[in-house]
């Protein structure tokens, strides 16, 4: 087999990295961009934020697929506007952070992940001046903004990819190419190559979805712009899809090559002359990789969702790999219990198998336990998967704001509705203390209101059957967390300091408790409970 022709740029890199760092684009410096694609340098901006330092500690994250989350012009279709229309909410929620999943001008205009247009709005969503008008507003009221980066790939449609299809081209190197089909390739099921109109083009995800050449420095540069480009209107971060998949050195070594971290310590490097912004990736075959320093500095704990779902269904075993995680010491990595992709797991109702008990104990956990917390719209009401949809777009549906369409459009909703919203929507569980939506607030206040929970250490972790505690610790407080997942069940307490007395903060009328004189205790915890005492 012949190696792609990304492979040809080594033995001249380090003269491309000498013109990358003289801030030139090596190798397209003096060619002209095809039509449509804006190539330009961005200059540094405004490098001030507009949040409290550690902003993205203090609370929990949003995620939101703008197409679905709120509709403000009666075509069926969520766009920024609708989104705006609903921080009041979010802010009353207790969000202190928002992602939204790719808003950039795309080719298959629905996911987002087939990027036409770095520097653009989606037309489906807006405008621009809609953006900024979004990042104004959640600055507001506090709130942070992180923009999905596409890094990986382009859309097919990409002008840039249009020019690199002709082989004389002089953004034939932006992508990845080879003269002969090769052999023994196989990506998720997919054999990754496809037929361009000179030569094979390599797309891992699909087929209108091609690769960039990341190990072209000209290349890493545009990004690099890119970023700038977002940077200077005030975006708070970036989340980076796929960055596991950013360089191919085979077809047995297609994923988590060297080649990748340094990508990555590079961009975010660029980030990082903005303060106090956040950068999170999306590495599912080695989180902890990505979440170094030497790469992203923080990345979602794959492997750590299932655990949880697991112990909130009442599995020792799930209860036990919890623990195990968190004693490792991860507190900078991004938690969740389900996202916007299939195989990270269905809604969160399904996981639970529609118990609401078990959902407030995923609440209770992700909110309590380490980690930079991140929620998919609909958790905090339990929405349920979309009405004879499957796969990812099952997972991606209106949000459920009133019992039918109308709390999302006027219009006709461009997809199906979550298959529950007659029973788990916003406007049934709203004020109600004893909806899982108050629950969700609560947590969220929890957190947001006791410094141990957001940075504070992980200590003294003990687990006897389905019920588990542990300390949290900052300068601020020390706090005694227990998580019942199981019945009711007697706790009995050792580790603690002697003749403390150790006060309930959640729930606050809870019994203001006192430990013997060699800091022992015993309590009673209700099935699928939450105590947290500070002493």
């Amino acid at each position: 087999m012949s190696l792609p022709p990304r492979r040809r740029v080594l033995p001249c890199l380090f003269v491309l990295l000498a013109a990358s760092w003289l801030g030139l684009h090596p190798a397209t410096s003096h060619a002209a961009p095809p039509p449509g694609a804006d190539i330009s340098p961005v200059a540094a901006g405004p490098l001030s934020s507009a949040l409290p330092q550690g902003w993205y500690q203090s609370g929990a994250f949003m995620e939101i697929y703008v197409r679905a989350y709120q509709d403000s012009d009666g075509d069926g279709i969520g766009d920024l506007r609708g989104l705006i229309s609903r921080l009041d909410y979010l802010q009353d929620l207790g969000i202190k952070g928002i992602w939204l999943m790719p808003i950039n001008t795309s080719q298959d205009r629905d996911h987002g992940y087939a990027v036409v247009d770095y520097r653009n709005i989606e037309a489906d969503y807006g405008t621009l001046a809609d953006f900024d008008a979004l990042l104004a507003a959640a600055h507001q009221r506090g709130i942070g903004v992180i923009m999905d980066y596409v890094i990986n790939h382009s859309a097919a449609d990409h002008p840039l990819f249009q020019a690199a299809n002709r082989k004389q081209s002089p953004f034939r190197d932006w992508y990845v190419w080879s003269e002969q089909e090769p052999e023994g390739w196989q990506i998720y099921g997919n054999y990754p190559w496809y037929s361009g109109e000179e030569g094979y083009y390599f797309a891992g995800f699909w087929s209108q979805m091609p690769d960039f050449n990341l190990r072209n420095p000209a290349v890493l540069a545009w990004h690099e712009d890119n970023l700038r480009f977002w940077l200077n209107r005030g975006v708070d971060g970036f989340r980076f899809d796929a960055v596991g998949n950013l360089v191919e050195n085979g077809p047995k070594r297609w994923e988590v090559q060297a080649e990748n971290q340094p990508i990555m310590q590079r961009l975010v490097r660029t980030i990082q002359q903005y303060p106090n912004r956040y950068v999170v990736c999306e590495a599912p075959a080695d989180p902890d990789g990505f979440g170094s320093q030497d790469a992203c500095g923080s990345a979602f704990a794959f492997g750590l969702n299932n655990k949880l779902m697991t112990a909130a269904n009442g599995h020792l075993r799930g209860i036990a790999d919890v623990l195990r995680y968190h004693n490792q010491g991860k507190a900078h990595m991004a938690t969740f219990t389900s996202n916007h992709d299939h195989f990270a797991g269905r809604r969160v109702f399904d996981q639970v198998y529609a118990n609401e008990a078990s959902n407030r104990m995923v609440a209770a956990a992700l909110l309590t336990l380490p980690g930079i917390p991140f929620i998919y719209y609909g958790e905090e009401v339990g929405m349920d998967e979309g009405v004879g949809l499957d796969g990812d777009a099952s997972l991606r549906v209106p949000m459920s704001w009133t019992a039918d369409a109308s709390g999302f459009s006027s219009g006709q909703p461009f997809r199906a509705l979550a298959t529950n919203i007659a029973s788990h929507n916003l406007a049934s569980q709203l004020g109600k203390p004893d909806s899982l939506h108050s629950h969700y607030r609560a947590m969220l206040q929890l957190r947001r209101d006791n410094p141990a929970l957001q940075t504070g250490s992980f200590e003294q972790a003990e687990q006897s059957a389905e019920l588990i505690s542990f300390q949290r610790k900052s300068e601020q407080q020390r706090l005694l967390v227990l998580l019942n997942f199981g019945s009711e069940q007697q706790a009995k307490l050792a580790k603690l300091p002697a003749d403390a007395t150790l006060r309930a903060v959640y729930p606050q009328d809870a019994t203001t408790l006192r430990t013997d004189g060699r800091g022992r205790i015993k309590l009673t915890m209700p099935a699928k409970s939450l105590r947290v005492y500070q002493f």
